[in-house]
Order: C-alpha cells, then structure tokens, then sequence
C-alpha cells in the first residue's frame, strides 16, 4: 500500500505540460559553478531558471559571476544554458548539451560552445509591456518557452 502511494504521489507531482521549477527544485539541479573558456565561474542561484518536461528531462538557464572574464567575452556572456532537449530558436536547432548564452546590447542572443565559439545567434526582442523585469526567468506557454534576461527574450521550443 506505501508503495502505491509513493508511486501515486510521484505522478501527480509529474505534469503532462512543461512544468518551470523554482525554490528548492531548481536548487537541487543548478551546478554550483560553470566551466566556460579557460574559467570557473559562480552560478547565481537568485538568477537561475528551468523547466522539467513531462518525461523527466529539463533545460536550465543561469546568469554567472563573468568578472574574470574578458570584455570581449563578457560583452556575450552572461550565464549557463543546459538542455537535456534538442531546441529549436526560429529556424536553428541546438542540441542536447552545456553551451554558454548572453543577450547582446544590439538585440541579438548568443549561444556558444564552452571555447567561447558562437554555434547559435537569434534576435531577442524587447517586451516594454513587462511589469517588473527580473536579471533572468523562463516562461511556458502553449508549448514554446521564452528565455528573458531583463526585458529581452529569445524564444524556442523543445523537441
């Protein structure tokens, strides 16, 4: 009887629609720090998102301490992409991996392998009709997901 309702519980804790996790969720599966070109880099757990899919699988987005970094690498910088999914952003796929990412000042998203190589560029629009923009957050709806830092945003679906 325990067992069944162990496993009860589990599935009513699993969504069937992607699922964004906060608290002690995310902090259970955000890395502590994030190897990209040549350093180690503190993730900030206060600027950190993700989301669980319906299978188990999840995608986390952080911002890091780039301090240490370059100017020219932290102009493209800022934080941490895993995906356990293959995305999709328009009309580039990215896939399963750990990639760097940033926002650009010029409305462009970056996604780069751990060299510092740009591997995925997409247009990051504005949202002036956010409320309260935070440094990073992720929201899902209708199956697409948007990644914000600030009020910009990339927006992709996962296969």
């Amino acid at each position: 009887l325990l067992s069944c309702l162990a496993l009860s519980a589990a599935a009513q804790k699993r969504s069937s629609v992607p699922v964004v996790l906060s608290g002690a969720e995310l902090k259970d599966i955000l890395p502590e720090t994030y190897f990209f070109r040549g350093l180690s880099a503190s993730v900030q757990t206060r600027n950190s998102a993700a989301i669980r899919f319906p299978d188990g699988t999840f995608v986390l987005a952080a911002l890091v301490d780039t301090s240490g970094y370059s100017t020219a690498i932290a102009q493209r910088y800022a934080g941490l992409l895993i995906t356990e999914k293959k995305l999709t952003f328009g009309e580039q796929t990215l896939a399963p991996g750990a990639y760097g990412m940033g926002f650009t000042p010029e409305g462009k998203f970056h996604v780069m392998d751990v060299a510092a190589a740009t591997l995925l560029t997409a247009d990051s629009p504005k949202d002036d009709k956010m409320p309260r923009p935070v440094p990073l957050q992720i929201r899902a709806e209708n199956g697409t997901m948007r990644l914000y830092l600030g009020r910009r945003y990339v927006t992709f679906t996962a296969q």
